[in-house]
């Protein structure tokens, strides 16, 4: 039996999908851009942080236990906004346990062009009770077959998807293929009051058929348990 339960409301035209286990699971919190925060059982990390004022909309507030850079870049590198002593892997490739926490950093680019343009961007993945979690940071390109196969059948993928500083809309859904994941969240595009141009969510969702997306506001909690039985594009609010 699922230990997942679904309340459905309405905002905005959209239905919003509000999910409350039972028992212990992960939670997800998205601070907007590419920032988002995951609670486990023992730990919380954090996600390329921004500041808030210098891209235009609202900080993140976090005292998580472990912070992400994918990349040094202000809009994804700002530890100053933690609230707690925490341990940071800085664009940090390679495996790494923290805290009991594996985590593997894998090369990419952040341009389409070995980052020339862009320099580097460190792709992470980390297992939290249960369920594989991958965050791309900045991606620009598509990776290495390698870098590919270790992430081939992810649970959860988190993927930029406002071109302009990021790879295409049609190399991310390239990529997705390749990768094959369950569920996918979209992040760094354009909302309201972000002062990078970048573009909105509109074009990546283009086409997809309703029923494969799911809006699920600012937070979401889910167990292993309830992985198989939700799949395609997460959207969350916030």
């Amino acid at each position: 039996m699922s230990a997942l339960r679904l309340n459905k409301t309405r905002q905005a035209g959209k239905n919003i999908f509000y999910m409350h286990p039972y028992g212990e699971s992960m939670r997800i919190r998205w601070h907007g851009h590419s920032c988002f925060e995951f609670f486990g059982v023992e730990n919380s990390v954090l996600a390329d942080p921004h500041d808030g004022k210098s891209i235009g909309i609202k900080p993140p507030i976090s005292s998580a236990d472990i912070v992400l850079i994918s990349h040094d870049h202000f809009d994804h590198n700002a530890l100053r906004i933690i609230k707690s002593e925490h341990t940071a892997l800085f664009a940090a490739n390679g495996k790494h346990k923290v805290k009991g926490i594996e985590f593997e950093g894998l090369p990419s680019f952040h341009d389409e062009k070995n980052g020339t343009v862009r320099g580097m961007n460190t792709i992470y993945k980390f297992t939290m009770d249960g369920i594989s979690v991958c965050h791309c940071g900045d991606l620009g390109d598509i990776p290495s077959e390698d870098v590919i196969k270790a992430l081939r059948n992810v649970d959860i993928i988190f993927v930029p998807v406002g071109e302009v500083y990021t790879f295409s809309i049609q190399k991310v859904k390239e990529f997705l293929n390749l990768v094959g994941p369950k569920i996918i969240v979209p992040m760094h595009y354009r909302v309201g009051g972000l002062t990078i141009p970048l573009k909105t969510l509109d074009e990546f969702l283009d086409g997809v058929p309703r029923e494969n997306i799911l809006y699920v506001g600012n937070e979401v909690e889910l167990s292993s348990d309830d992985i198989s039985e939700f799949s395609g594009i997460w959207v969350f609010a916030r």
